[in-house]
């Protein structure tokens, strides 16, 4: 809070809204708005609630930019992501984020002199830099040219010796095309060796199997991955990369995704690049999610959720830190955004009492990234957070109901309770389903999201307050890829090309309830409207003015 004390978190009342009215904020997570098709999954769902907001109170309901420069990305072909989506929707601001945070660090040099870079530096010596992270130009979780930027970098600071340990994507890029990327790689390694660097790939794997779990999910993921990485163990052994992932991908039913692990070897069949005592290691995607496990397998010493058999003494830093509040890793490339005075820390000091639920994959996003990047209370008397634990073990097209019933059961309680004057939820069936391309499941998973979102609205009804429903960047309404006409692409056999990743579509907004004001509206006057506008509507609909450097309401109130 700062010297200021209290007065400075002092919001003024809103001139024509009332205070009190409890307020339901709900985020479908992954449920964008795109054309009908057969490929949408919201439109080929049964979802009578969220199609009732378009028609009963159009002036209620509007389309908000969910990717981009909307949350901080660096262009509009970025798209989206739970994290800065939660960031932007709780900050009312738009930070530089992730990768732009990378870009920027890299154009100006930035990054090679910050401490970050200078501790796995005095490794350079006597040791080897190994860089572990996804392959790809998705731009969700990293992105290749940084990584070339980065080799680059290193090499004319004084890495004489480094190893590449890549993950296959398949997910946020097109399955198959990991191929292409490991070429380009080795021919930035073969520049480097021009170079007098001994720089070559280590070892891979594709994401969804090696290394890059998340929420603990599956610890065993991280230990394939450990092994190949730091053990120079693995079930398949290959001279070459591009080789390694040609035989994996031949195999029946192989993708991207879930490509086994593997190592390089020598012509003596010993792995060329295992990580050893006095080496560096960065982890080079920018995403924190699925680098978490693998920063606490890398830098506790006190670790018991795998038997790492070897724990080298080693140098190492992450892109960015992956987790603020557990200072995790410790050292970094790249400085996070200083997110502070978010809404929800604004509302607490103003007296709104608040309530926050999701299941474990998505927690932190309705507590930790919507607080910006912030674990904990701001005042344990004023908030509590409930987590419901995901299903472990499975995949989520499994059981695509996931917890959205017993999410909306924990909202409607605490809205019934009279104890909160916030109830903030995260329903994550449309992107953590959307994610498995099982189109079917997908369509189910959307109906229970709906169902979920109705059964909220009915205990905002009875307490005669106000609902909120957005979402945090699109998935589910659409499964396909498509050509430039949007036509859905075809493979070389002539099987639909299944899109599993996050989409450039905007998101909706909607606004309703009997708490609501009769003359509060959508705005006309805020047309590129984003998440980061959705914080200041919200402290309004609490009876409050946003901060003035806040994004712009996206509601006015008209009298009647």
């Amino acid at each position: 809070m700062g010297s200021a004390g209290q007065n400075a978190w002092k919001l003024a009342d809103h001139p024509k809204l009332p205070k009190g009215k409890t307020i339901a904020m709900v985020v479908l997570d992954g449920w964008g708005e795109a054309k009908p098709d057969q490929y949408n999954c919201i439109h080929v769902a049964d979802t009578p609630t969220m199609d009732s907001f378009k028609t009963t109170a159009p002036e209620r309901w509007r389309l908000i930019k969910a990717h981009g420069t909307a949350v901080g990305l660096p262009s509009e072909d970025d798209m989206g992501n739970s994290e800065v989506g939660h960031n932007a929707l709780g900050a009312g601001r738009i930070f530089a984020q992730g990768a732009k945070l990378v870009d920027l660090a890299l154009a100006s040099g930035k990054i090679y002199d910050g401490e970050g870079f200078n501790y796995i530096k005095q490794s350079f010596d006597n040791g080897t830099l190994h860089l572990i992270g996804l392959l790809s130009d998705g731009g969700v979780h990293s992105r290749l040219d940084q990584l070339q930027l980065l080799l680059k970098g290193a090499a004319e600071r004084g890495a004489k010796r480094i190893r590449v340990h890549f993950l296959t994507d398949g997910r946020d890029v097109l399955d198959g095309s990991s191929v292409g990327f490991v070429e380009t790689l080795e021919k930035d390694l073969s520049n480097l060796r021009e170079k007098a660097v001994d720089a070559q790939i280590a070892s891979g794997g594709g994401r969804m199997y090696v290394t890059m779990d998340r929420y603990e999910n599956d610890w065993n993921v991280v230990k394939r991955g450990w092994d190949a990485q730091v053990l120079g163990e693995a079930p398949y052994k290959f001279r070459s990369a591009v080789e390694a992932v040609e035989k994996l991908r031949a195999e029946p039913k192989a993708n991207d995704q879930y490509l086994p692990p593997f190592v390089i070897v020598d012509e003596s069949g010993n792995p060329v690049g295992p990580i050893k005592d006095g080496d560096a290691v960065v982890t080079f995607n920018f995403r924190a999610d699925r680098m978490t496990m693998l920063a606490k397998a890398l830098e506790y010493a006190d670790f018991d959720k795998f038997d790492r058999v070897r724990v080298p003494k080693i140098h190492y830093a992450g892109m960015l830190q992956y987790d603020g509040e557990l200072k995790l890793p410790s050292q970094y490339l790249v400085t996070p955004p200083e997110i502070e005075r978010t809404s929800g820390e604004y509302l607490v000091h103003n007296g709104v009492r608040t309530f926050a639920c999701s299941e474990t994959v998505k927690f932190g996003h309705v507590t930790f990234f919507w607080n910006g990047n912030r674990s904990g209370y701001f005042n344990e008397e004023m908030e509590e957070y409930v987590e419901i634990p995901s299903d472990v073990g499975i995949t989520f097209n499994v059981q695509p109901k996931m917890k959205a019933l017993e999410i909306a059961e924990k909202a409607r309680d605490a809205i019934l309770s009279g104890k909160f004057d916030q109830v903030r939820v995260n329903l994550p069936n449309g992107d953590m389903v959307g994610h498995t391309g099982d189109i079917e499941a997908t369509v189910v998973a959307c109906k229970a999201a709906d169902g979920a979102v109705q059964t909220i609205i009915d205990a905002i009804e009875q307490v005669g307050g106000i609902y909120v429903i957005t979402a945090d960047h699109g998935n589910a309404e659409d499964m396909v890829k498509r050509d430039k006409s949007g036509k859905p692409l075809l493979d070389k056999s002539g099987k639909l090309q299944i899109l599993t990743s996050h989409t450039l579509e905007p998101v909706p907004i909607a606004i309703g309830g009997p708490g609501l004001k009769a003359g509060v509206r959508f705005r006309n006057d805020v047309p590129t409207g984003g998440l980061a506008n959705v914080a200041a509507t919200v402290i309004n609909l609490h009876g409050f003015e946003a901060p003035n450097d806040y994004e712009p309401t996206l509601i006015e109130v008209v009298d009647n």
